[in-house]
């Protein structure tokens, strides 16, 4: 006999749309205009894009409850890195921004409690 996941799919969804609120609340909070929510190129996806003077930010959210799964940082492997990434690299070009600078930031939310670490991964402009 098999076991059944024990959460809906659209459980998850609604936690992390929960969290991307959160983090956009916060951003919003530290005087960042939010440009995008959800940006797709492909199989890509950037949770948040935001703009604070002439920078362009591009985030990733994550959150937990609970350290069951450790923390929500350590589900943000190098395949995701590149990802995120690839898809910065993309809405870039699509949208002629070459002269801001950009950045790759991680806003984990875990236990009730948001951390925001600027620059966590490596963006080409």
């Amino acid at each position: 006999m098999f076991k059944l996941p024990s959460k809906k799919p659209e459980d998850t969804r609604h936690k992390g749309r929960s969290y991307e609120q959160q983090a956009e609340s916060y951003l919003i909070s530290k005087g960042y205009t939010i440009l995008e929510r959800n940006w797709q190129a492909s199989h890509k996806e950037i949770d948040l894009i935001a703009q604070k003077d002439d920078t362009i930010t591009f985030v990733e959210v994550k959150g937990a409850r609970s350290s069951k799964f450790g923390h929500p940082a350590e589900k943000v492997d190098r395949r995701k890195q590149m990802n995120l990434v690839a898809a910065a690299e993309r809405y870039i070009s699509e949208n002629g921004l070459h002269g801001y600078d950009f950045q790759i930031d991680l806003i984990t939310i875990f236990k009730g409690r948001l951390e925001h670490y600027p620059n966590a991964f490596e963006c080409a402009d």
